[in-house]
């Protein structure tokens, strides 16, 4: 930022300490952001002012919305448009009390795309009411009107600036929300950094255009620093920006910035991503995203499983959907949707946290995503950020890097990058909510630098850089069963369960009556064969002329029976043996080794009786064992600690011992 775009900023931060004791100062950005919007359209259109009234006349009342729009919208020469017969200048030249009423006129006389911002969005009317009814309206008024923000002053480029310093402001001092629409700076360069690296030749070329999306865009941070980072490789490329935002007045202030900034503002959308798809059938170069973290998307259920089960892989969530308390793989499923077919092909970067790397077991909803995702080579990176980044959250977060036009060496390959250490950061001096760190310059071009570098090495930089093929994190679930061995024994103990069984509870007196005289025929000796203790069971209940219903005689076997080890094998009608769900155990495969070598060699020398259920087997490829995926860091990069020395710690207690009496005596005398 220059110094004029400084000055400016620094000047109009200003202007917030009138609304001080007023409003509290999470609601500054209320006030000021749509002022900033307000004044700089004001400038912008004053040139062309009469232009668009002298145009607006000699159009017909009938005249449809857009075609309307289009003459007017040339006659300002913007994407824009005011018919008001006021400017800034002229309502100052009014009288104090008409402020109020002027400026509502000013603002309803704006193009639909402006008011929506203004009153729809920021809810901007309900503030200037609160600003007159506090009687310092004319205040902020009359000290906005002398900041000279027209074009001729101030560029589109250093506006954008300028907007992007405010909202970061009002983020920082509004720890309330600032985590729920504002990316740290330094996250989003690291993201856009490494989606870049590898393509500096590519956005280089002349007449370059780049298109880049934001499912989630929030004020618009990671679209902005985009293309900063893609103006910074080449002046003349022409950037697009597109988003879609559910917040309205998070929507309001990135829509305000694409007009600050000259970018078309209807290219960002309001609305859910998830259900309404407002760029539909649209596909982009980079597309960058930091979802919401654990957000349950339960009241969206019936849309979302309706596209997933209806349209499978022609829509956007083919792979599955994963729990209902977490939507980041929705996000991530629709920006893959998002890939061009083209040679260039496309690059996705996302933050998440920990929950889309190894929540959810074999063929679960989060599973089966992975494994899409793996299967399909588009995983290319994952960066591990280090804790308490983020302003509403000190949670460790990911970067996740995806492509379907990885490089030759990573086709098949996925790098793993921990840069959660101390290296990669530095304590802030003073906290911004859950925001105790940041992550300095050197490290996160050092971040880069590994990732373009693609490490994986001894030593070094390797010890933060591993290189995995996509199928080391795939796995085959077999089920290992064993044996159900019973004794049985009719004694009191076991009797007296008999009473929990809710088919024997629902039984007349004189059944239970009956059951009870079959009972005591047979004595209390230990029955280790179930075959035989059914037997001599039915002899004793057809000498009381009773015969019982599945459930009763279930009932019966599961109260008079124990586990036990000794026991014989139970088996069922065919003569198979019956698995005990209690023993039944699942063992993780490596995905590319044979499920019955290893289980041969990891289970069967240690539980002889134990068995592979080859019934349960995979929904897709139909192999037994169910394919599951998961990405442990832990696994990878976790570093084992020796405990100290024995002596170290008791000589530590003797001295902690010692300590705590001194200070008894103390508080005692």
């Amino acid at each position: 930022m220059d110094k004029n775009s400084q000055r400016h900023s620094g000047f109009i931060w200003s202007i917030a300490e009138i609304l001080r004791g007023d409003y509290k100062q999470s609601e500054y950005g209320k006030v000021i952001l749509p002022f900033v919007l307000l004044r700089r359209l004001d400038c912008l259109l004053t040139d062309s002012k009469e232009n668009v009234l002298d145009a607006a006349k000699d159009l017909p009342e009938t005249m449809d919305e857009e075609p309307r729009n289009i003459v007017l919208f040339q006659a300002s020469g913007y994407r824009v448009y005011n018919l008001s017969q006021f400017t800034f200048e002229k309502i100052l030249g009014q009288e104090p009390e008409q402020l109020h009423q002027n400026l509502i006129d000013y603002i309803s006389k704006f193009s639909e795309n402006v008011r929506d911002i203004l009153l729809d969005k920021f809810l901007f009317a309900e503030q200037l009411k609160r600003l007159n009814d506090c009687r310092i309206l004319w205040n902020v008024f009359e000290r906005f009107c002398t900041v000279d923000l027209h074009p001729d002053r101030v560029s589109n480029h250093d506006m954008g600036y300028i907007f992007e310093e405010l909202i970061r402001r009002f983020s920082e001092i509004s720890n309330e929300t600032a985590g729920e629409h504002f990316t740290p700076r330094e996250v989003i360069r690291l993201i856009v950094e490494m989606l870049l690296v590898n393509d500096k030749d590519k956005v280089s070329r002349p007449g370059t255009i780049r298109q880049v999306y934001d499912p989630a865009c929030g004020t618009g941070g990671m679209l902005t620093q985009t293309e900063q980072v893609l103006t910074e490789y080449n002046e003349g490329i022409r950037v697009e920006l597109y988003g879609q935002e559910l917040n309205p007045e998070s929507f309001g202030i990135c829509k305000s910035d694409m007009l600050v900034k000259g970018h078309d503002p209807e290219q960002i959308a309001f609305g859910n991503t998830l259900t309404d798809d407002a760029h539909r059938d649209r596909s982009f170069h980079y597309i960058l995203s930091n979802p919401p973290y654990g957000v349950e998307w339960k009241k969206y259920r019936e849309p979302i499983e309706s596209e997933a089960d209806n349209l499978g892989f022609e829509g956007r969530f083919g792979a599955g959907t994963p729990r209902i308390s977490d939507g980041q793989l929705l996000f991530l499923q629709h920006m893959i949707s998002k890939m061009r077919d083209e040679e260039d092909g496309s690059r996705i970067g996302i933050v998440m946290n920990g929950s889309p790397l190894f929540s959810g077991g074999a063929s679960s909803g989060e599973s089966e995503i992975r494994r899409w995702m793996l299967e399909h080579d588009w995983v290319e990176c994952i960066v591990a950020l280090p804790t308490d980044l983020f302003y509403n959250t000190g949670i460790q977060t990911y970067v996740w890097l995806l492509t379907n036009r990885k490089q030759q060496e990573r086709l098949g390959k996925v790098q793993l990058i921990d840069a959660s250490g101390e290296r990669f950061w530095k304590s802030m001096r003073k906290s911004l909510g859950n925001k105790r760190r940041e992550i300095p310059d050197k490290a996160r071009a050092e971040i880069v630098t590994i990732y373009s570098d693609f490490i994986n090495g001894n030593g070094g930089k390797s010890e933060i850089s591993r290189v995995f093929d996509s199928t080391d994190f795939g796995y085959r679930e077999i089920r290992v069963e064993r044996p159900l061995r019973l004794n049985f024994q009719v004694a009191d103990e076991r009797l007296g369960r008999l009473e929990y069984q809710k088919t024997y509870a629902r039984l007349d007196d004189p059944t239970k009556k009956t059951i009870g005289l079959a009972l005591a025929s047979i004595n209390d000796d230990v029955y280790v064969e179930r075959e035989s203790f059914e037997s001599i069971l039915n002899t004793a209940l057809e000498k009381v002329h009773l015969k019982l219903r599945a459930p009763v005689w279930k009932a019966l076997l599961t109260s008079l029976s124990e586990r036990d080890e000794s026991a014989g094998v139970c088996r069922d009608k065919n003569g198979n043996i019956e698995p005990d769900p209690e023993l039944r155990d699942h063992e993780l495969v490596p995905l590319l080794e044979d499920w019955l070598t290893y289980f041969k060699r990891e289970v069967k020398p240690f539980v002889q009786d134990a068995w592979v259920d080859e019934q349960y087997t995979d929904q897709k490829d139909g192999n037994v064992g169910r394919v599951g995926y998961e990405i442990n860091f832990n696994r990878y990069f976790y570093k084992y600690i020796p405990p100290r020395p024995l002596e170290e710690i008791n000589a530590e207690l003797v001295t902690l011992e010692a300590e705590i009496g001194k200070l008894l005596k103390a508080t005692i005398s």
